[in-house]
């Protein structure tokens, strides 16, 4: 089973959205641009945000496994994926690649 990289490469903020429509909150998302993850097999990193990984996590199975090519192709690197978590106020977006095992 390969460890899969995971890095954070944007993080939005909807203020509009989050003015009209969530409650007030202290604590949202921590993560920052850059900050990278490394998941062995399909373990969920430490201090990774649970709510974008279970977004993530079944691509993170898959590319662990040896999957490639999601959605026929959409990634240059079959080996990778482009996934955003599913807060909609603060979506933070990742890259998730498989590593080689020289890599580890």
């Amino acid at each position: 089973m390969k460890k899969i990289k995971i890095t954070v490469m944007k993080i939005a903020c909807y203020r509009d959205l989050i003015e009209k429509y969530e409650n007030p909150i202290e604590y949202a998302c921590d993560m920052k641009v850059g900050q990278v993850f490394i998941a062995n097999g399909w373990k969920k990193p430490e201090n990774f945000c649970q709510s974008a990984w279970d977004t993530i996590s079944p691509f993170v199975m898959a590319l662990s496994h040896g999957g490639k090519g999601f959605y026929d192709g959409w990634m240059k690197n079959p080996k990778s994926a482009m996934l955003s978590c599913n807060d909609g106020f603060r979506p933070v977006s990742f890259l998730i690649e498989a590593m080689e095992y020289d890599e580890v």
